[in-house]
């Protein structure tokens, strides 16, 4: 099967799946060998597809030179979650074929990230699109690139992305997740976190809103008391410190 990227960029579907373990920062979802920020860089160097580009965050595809193998991923979160009467018509998901991807030439190219984010109940599967159009036509297949994480085409063309179990895979930069199933407690403020940094209550904290205020205290004093499941406490820590800086310090409160 041969299935387009974007820009024109296509690329032919195999049989082997990347074997690296996704890590997710809640912000991104990483998969390839970096453990590091000079790993990355020398991975981004060494291998061709879309990457980053100075302050744009675009999804990554990263491909090697001489097998034009997919060899490491990084997705975007979207920032947008869907509203309420959409996340009704969740899409229906294919089977998962898992597979990678070879590129059908060596080339750079740019991904621009999925902006629709849908999520399941308990948030037990992220489900990101590349707009809400997708959810006017059928899903045709779903490859999985990953271990619980796969593409979504439609029409021949990648539509967006999916990781299940995101609690699971939580961990701060580039540590690879606890091997430990992650605690029930850990899926709800998982939960917490992702209302927090999407639409609607995103811009209700940025509005200083008292109620989503006192909810992003409430969450971040959640984490810091965890004394299990620390380093996925620490990582959705991450992902709330700069709005906790910048809308629920002490300064702010005094103002």
């Amino acid at each position: 099967m041969r299935v387009t990227l974007d820009d024109g960029w296509t690329a032919t579907v195999t049989d082997t799946p990347l074997s690296h373990n996704p890590r997710f920062t809640v912000g991104s979802v990483d998969i390839g060998p970096s453990t590091d920020r000079e790993e990355r860089e020398r991975f981004l160097a060494d291998t061709f597809g879309s990457g980053p580009w100075l302050w744009d965050t675009p999804d990554v595809l990263r491909f090697d030179p001489d097998s034009r193998d997919l060899v490491g991923v990084e997705l975007q979160l979207p920032y947008l979650a869907a509203c309420t009467e959409t996340t009704t018509r969740l899409p229906v998901l294919p089977p998962v074929r898992p597979g990678g991807l070879r590129a059908d030439e060596a080339r750079d190219c740019r991904l621009d990230m999925c902006t629709a984010l849908c999520r399941t109940p308990g948030d037990r599967e992220l489900i990101c699109l590349r707009d809400l159009d997708v959810l006017d036509a059928p899903l045709e297949a779903r490859i999985g690139i990953a271990p619980d994480v796969t593409l979504l085409l439609q029409r021949g063309t990648v539509a967006g992305w999916t990781l299940a179990d995101p609690a699971r895979h939580l961990t701060p930069g580039h540590a690879s997740p606890d091997p430990a199933p992650p605690a029930g407690a850990t899926h709800r403020l998982l939960s917490a976190c992702v209302d927090l940094v999407t639409e609607p209550l995103l811009g209700a904290v940025e509005d200083g809103e008292p109620a989503a205020l006192a909810r992003l205290r409430a969450v971040d004093e959640a984490l810091r008391a965890r004394n299990d499941d620390r380093l996925r406490a620490d990582a959705l820590l991450r992902l709330i410190a700069d709005m906790v800086e910048d809308y629920a310090s002490p300064r702010d409160e005094a103002r």
